[in-house]
């Protein structure tokens, strides 16, 4: 019989730190509650191809006594162990599973796998939100290198003059880099827009904020406007190295009273540190008014904030009326969001697909046909960049999924950019050939000289079924 003692629980991620040190959490806990062994991977290749997160080599980030123990190198063959996320499971249930002489262990790195295990134990649970206490006690035994260890120390050492409350602005990929596309990622972020409002309802219950992000200038500008704190107040800005210097941040953080952030892994981490409260934004608003005082911000201030950072306020504030106004009130807000960040491929797309929900087909061709031509003049080549944001697809299935009918409805009345569209998204988003072909022949009866027509259907019929991801490391995100 297999020794359930031997079997491994890894963290093998390769987002940013935050995601990583989460995975490293949360199976250190779960190997250490089942008296079983635990690795994890520390992939250098994905670290030298991050624009926008700061993550290091595994020397820099722990101590060699805590690498020569756990770490299983620059990756493992998954093939090799079992799959821990929101599925239920238990203590049985894994020592069942370990009965397989061919199973190493399991992976780890759905953020949830706690949770998972909490559901799945009996009745007399322990009070309190047990998980959250193991990943605070867990954080605790990981070996950190002397100089992030140097980092927390300094972090630990500062004080407060008054109660404080963290507020994290991540930017980053979503809001000046290529996930801003996509809007479903839109949710791990507070818009800046909206901080000097935090501030305020923060201030009249007596906290004073600080202000943790990636965009700078953004915190200046905060900063000269509210009288928020920044974490060079406490002497981040002697950390020269990124990495030093994220530690410090999330360590400054979880001294604070609480941390209001949306799902960034980052305050995440902060939270799991300290123990500290992570609360998002509609503990303070509901998304109605949020989106009101974004709108109201930017009608004032968005001459003051970046563009891409005003972009993602337009964004946001889109996103979380969509459901409320009119497709004419969504327009305007888009169209304000595209000017500002004119490469966005997601906007055109919506202005579009506002313009057939009310039946007017020809203006939203027209925006199509715009879009489509130009890529089509620079690239000549099939998928074009605002199709591949069409049929992108994330964890929960195809970003625009709800859209596709639209296009659909489009080119049944006869327009033929919104039939080459639907014949991309049957064939490369649905795997329905037969289908696709009929669309691309319908663009092509249009206008049988349109060489970018020509190339739809050559793809369609050439090529097999598939379904593009905007990053096909972004399904391991959440």
């Amino acid at each position: 019989m297999t020794d359930f003692s031997t079997k491994l629980f890894a963290a093998t991620r390769t987002d940013g730190l935050g995601g990583r040190l989460m995975a490293v959490v949360n199976a250190k806990c779960l190997a250490d509650k089942m008296g079983c062994h635990f690795g994890f991977t520390w992939n250098s290749q994905a670290i030298t191809d991050m624009q926008f997160h700061f993550v290091d080599f595994v020397e820099k980030v722990f101590s060699p006594d805590f690498i020569d123990k756990y770490w299983l190198g620059e990756k493992i063959d998954a093939a090799d162990f079992g799959i821990l996320g929101r599925t239920k499971f238990t203590r049985s249930s894994l020592q069942a599973d370990a009965r397989r002489t061919d199973l190493r262990g399991w992976i780890c790195n759905d953020f949830r796998v706690l949770k998972s295990f909490r559901e799945g134990l009996v009745k007399s649970w322990p009070p309190g939100n047990a998980p959250a206490r193991w990943r605070t006690e867990t954080f605790r035994t990981l070996g950190f290198s002397a100089p992030v260890r140097a980092a927390l120390d300094a972090a630990d050492d500062c004080r407060f003059s008054r109660p404080v409350a963290a507020l994290h602005l991540r930017s980053g990929d979503i809001v000046h880099g290529k996930f801003r596309s996509i809007l479903v990622f839109g949710d791990k972020v507070i818009p800046s827009t909206l901080a000097r409002a935090i501030v305020s309802k923060l201030s009249a219950k007596g906290l004073a904020t600080l202000l943790v992000g990636q965009d700078r200038a953004t915190l200046a500008y905060l900063k000269s406007e509210t009288g928020a704190l920044l974490a060079d107040d406490f002497g981040a800005n002697e950390f020269e190295d990124q990495t030093f210097r994220a530690f410090f941040e999330m360590a400054l953080m979880a001294r604070c009273r609480q941390i209001h952030a949306e799902s960034s892994v980052f305050a995440t981490i902060s939270s799991v540190m300290g123990g500290v409260p992570l609360l998002k934004t509609k503990t303070l608003f509901s998304r109605s008014a949020a989106a009101k005082i974004i709108l109201e911000e930017l009608k004032i201030h968005q001459s003051d904030y970046h563009p891409l950072e005003a972009a993602f306020g337009y964004q946001s504030a889109f996103r979380r009326l969509e459901d409320r106004i009119t497709p004419a009130q969504a327009r305007g807000i888009i169209e304000k969001a595209a000017g500002l960040d004119p490469e966005n491929d997601v906007y055109p797309l919506k202005a579009a697909t506002s313009y057939f929900r009310e039946k007017d087909h020809a203006s939203g061709e027209a925006i199509l046909k715009s879009l489509m031509t130009r890529q089509f003049r620079t690239l000549a080549k099939i998928p074009l960049p605002m199709m591949q944001v069409l049929t992108g697809r994330m964890w929960r299935g195809h970003v625009m999924s709800g859209e596709f009918g639209l296009f659909f409805a489009a080119a049944k009345a006869g327009y033929p950019y919104a039939a080459a569209c639907s014949a991309h998204i049957l064939h490369a988003a649905l795997g329905e050939v037969e289908p696709a072909q009929a669309m691309a022949a319908l663009s092509l009866k249009a206008d049988p000289a349109n060489e970018l027509f020509q190339q739809i259907g050559l793809s369609v019929r050439s090529a097999t079924r598939s379904e593009p991801r905007i990053d096909q490391g972004l399904r391991q995100n959440q």
